[in-house]
């Protein structure tokens, strides 16, 4: 398969802009990079990872539609790839429409930023999730958690990394969750997601990638989290062939209904042989740094290859592998551990 890459700094050069420059985008850059893209790294602040690896750095607010508009017409990028989602979604529309190639595609990337909107769409592709309701007042959350029932998770409407999420284990402190809820958003909001809580034996990530009329996958991941932050991941996740099967399936039927190519973070409870569908990335996923020392192919490989066009060989495990995020004096770092040993 042949595609028409230009040559860096010429009229002629393909452009990728990456909305997002953290650890996760710098990957991405690397990737662009040796396949001989030329990237535009944008982020709130200086000197943000991708940044320094890229051939160009804009500092922008990215939530802001006109400028974030105005700059993507200046550059006229060829691909828009996010790495976050405090993004002005109605700006990535507007550009699709224009004839910009957003990565996966506009649509998904309002869905899976809106709980309410991937829920819904999770029932109506009839997937197994967690109990759940929607609330807008103090006075309906009370309400919604009646249903849902005590403890119970409540989450703004679009966050990530754990933002203004929290546990609800006794109604008295209802009030206060509320409040962390309406407040530490992405986007400012006085509406939240009750979800049940479910005793699950592990979480997993099945990175999802679709490229063509293709659908490939790699080996489950499993990981910890803590307050919504990643802290450890491993992969392969030793599970039943059944629940793998389901987890399989899960991430098919989600990635086909929202399109587009690329990689999708796929979360997943399994307790047994039941598995839950949580939540989806229209991107490569934090869990997945494990796979620059696991996989023949990074999930960072993989996201810029399934975006190119280019094709997707054979996915293949280079043995147990895990990494861990160490926090040293405020500065996050990731610890790499590779394994032969097999269990």
């Amino acid at each position: 398969m042949l595609v028409d890459i230009g040559t860096v700094y010429i009229p002629s050069s393909t452009k990728i802009v990456l909305l997002g420059s953290g650890e996760l985008g710098r990957e991405i850059a690397i990737e662009c990079i040796r396949l001989g893209l030329e990237v535009f790294a944008l982020d709130k602040y200086p000197n943000a990872p991708a940044m320094q690896v890229a051939q160009h750095s804009l500092i922008i607010d990215m939530t802001d539609e006109v400028e974030l508009l105005d700059v993507i017409h200046k550059i006229q990028p060829h691909y828009i790839v996010p790495e976050i989602e405090a993004i002005a979604t109605k700006a990535l529309v507007e550009l699709e429409q224009e004839g910009y190639c957003v990565v996966s595609n506009a649509s998904a990337i309002q869905l899976t930023m809106n709980r309410e909107g991937i829920r819904s769409l999770a029932n109506r592709l009839d997937l197994p999730t967690s109990k759940f309701e929607f609330a807008d007042s103090l006075n309906s959350l009370k309400e919604a958690v009646q249903k849902v029932g005590v403890p119970c998770v409540i989450k703004p409407m679009m966050s990530s990394s754990g933002k203004g999420q929290s546990v609800l284990h006794d109604l008295q402190n209802i009030e206060e969750c509320w409040e962390i809820a309406i407040q530490e958003g992405r986007i400012k909001s006085n509406k939240v997601i009750v979800e049940e809580w479910i005793d699950f034996d592990y979480e997993i990530t099945l990175l999802t990638v679709r490229h063509g009329q293709s659908t490939s996958f790699c080996e489950l991941i499993g990981h910890i989290q803590k307050d919504g932050d990643y802290q450890i991941s491993w992969q392969p996740q030793k599970m039943s062939d059944s629940a793998k099967q389901k987890a399989i399936q899960i991430a098919q039927l989600m990635t086909d209904a929202l399109g587009g190519n690329g990689v999708f973070g796929v979360e997943l409870f399994v307790k047994g042989d039941n598995v839950w569908f949580n939540e989806v990335s229209p991107r490569p996923h934090d869990t997945g740094l494990v796979t620059l020392i696991s996989q023949n192919l990074s999930q960072f490989a993989l996201h810029v290859r399934a975006i190119l066009g280019l094709p997707i060989p054979n996915i293949e495990q280079l043995g147990p592998s895990a990494s861990h995020a160490v926090l040293v004096s405020g500065v996050r770092t990731i610890l790499f551990i590779k394994t032969l040993i097999k269990y």
